[in-house]
């Protein structure tokens, strides 16, 4: 059996996604780019009204559900990145309870951050991945999206001595 095949499912995703994440360029935009994707993607959905049932239960919104489904998708990897995300996805969920705290009757200020933030950092990943000569991942396999914020993770967890 190759050593390829005998490595971990989340060993195997990151060497794929970094294939397409070599050019120095790409890799810094993606440092910025991703966790603003990350961060807008629930912006946006946290943007989305809960039934009147729900609406009363603090950091309870359509973004705490895919928040949580999206835990699961990282412990069924990794136990130490599931870990990171838990406290990475808790901050994103603050920040946009913050954000979505500003709206006014008039005027929903997390959906217009979410929304420019998002167009804006995705410009930047194609940008990127311009740059790099290669195809976003993700248009492979959808699953990317969610090996995009783990690849970063990876490298943090290797600078501060965490096996992931």
């Amino acid at each position: 059996m190759s050593t390829i095949a005998q490595s971990r499912k989340i060993d195997r995703l990151l060497a794929e996604y970094g294939e397409s994440h070599r050019n120095h360029t790409n890799k810094s935009i993606h440092w910025i780019c991703v966790p603003v994707i990350f961060f807008t993607i629930f912006g946006l959905i946290r943007s989305i009204p809960v039934p009147d049932a729900f609406a009363s239960v603090p950091y309870l919104s359509w973004a705490s559900i895919l928040l949580a489904l999206a835990l699961v998708y990282y412990l069924t990897l990794s136990f130490s990145l599931f870990l990171g995300f838990l406290i990475f996805g808790s901050l994103v969920v603050i920040g946009n309870e913050y954000l979505y705290s500003l709206n006014t009757p008039e005027m929903n200020y997390l959906l217009i951050i979410s929304a420019a933030l998002f167009v804006i950092a995705w410009v930047g990943q194609f940008i990127g991945h311009k740059i790099e000569g290669k195809k976003p991942s993700f248009l492979k396999d959808l699953q990317f999206l969610l090996i995009g914020p783990a690849w970063l993770m990876h490298f943090i967890y290797k600078k501060i001595g965490i096996p992931y």
